[in-house]
């Protein structure tokens, strides 16, 4: 399994604050009880769900021009016309993703195009799947725009255990429909802000995979 290189420090620290505890343990109390064993257990369990949280899976998105695909893997929490002020001042159409702790937090680029805009905000930390955490929580916003001038916009939105956002694309850089452009740690959500005359693919409550599943066709 292929780990993003973003979780190497946390898998490390965490790995050594387990051995600390477990090894304290037994240094103290070392006879063997139903307590221990259940702590090892735990402490196992813990550590695989950490791993597994910054698994990083290969996958490539079909490059048709006319088509948005999802950015996360996660559920469709939101569908709805939304007048967005940054970037925009205009009406458009938003698509929700809520990503839980225990889907892959890798973000993938929904479109492709040039990265014409970039933007980090500082902000609270609510639930994710909460409608106003797109512009109250901590979040990054970048518009892709392709060379027909259609663009589209996808935020990373930090949750209530999510507290670091990463975005390594930069603004002026060419990105690829599927390419890997950062993720965000320990659960949280990705809004895709569409042309108003989008054509949405995907249902409330429907399950994503990044790159993989089609949100919507452009006109």
């Amino acid at each position: 399994m292929k780990l993003h290189t973003a979780g190497i420090g946390p898998i490390s620290i965490l790995g050594a604050g387990v051995f600390i505890i477990l090894y304290t343990l037994n240094r103290y109390f070392p006879e063997q009880t139903f307590i221990h064993y259940t702590l090892y257990a735990a402490a196992l369990v813990f550590m695989f769900l950490v791993v597994r949280f910054f698994r990083f899976p290969e996958r490539h998105a079909p490059q048709d021009e006319n088509t948005v695909y999802s950015g996360a893997d996660g559920k469709v929490v939101a569908i709805e016309k939304v007048h967005v002020d940054e970037h925009f001042n205009s009406d458009r159409i938003q698509v929700s993703v809520f990503m839980s702790i225990f889907n892959v937090h890798i973000n993938w680029s929904p479109f492709a195009g040039k990265m014409i805009y970039r933007r980090h905000h500082p902000g609270k930390h609510l639930v994710a799947f909460n409608p106003k955490s797109s512009l109250i929580n901590e979040h990054t916003s970048m518009v892709i725009k392709d060379e027909q001038g259609r663009e589209v916009m996808m935020r990373q939105i930090a949750g209530a255990v999510a507290r670091r956002i990463i975005l390594k694309s930069k603004e002026g850089q060419e990105v690829g429909k599927g390419e890997m452009i950062g993720m965000i740690k320990f659960g949280s959500r990705i809004d895709l802000i569409l042309p108003p005359d989008a054509e949405v693919m995907v249902k409330m409550g429907e399950r994503t995979k990044g790159a993989q599943t089609l949100i919507a066709r452009l006109k």
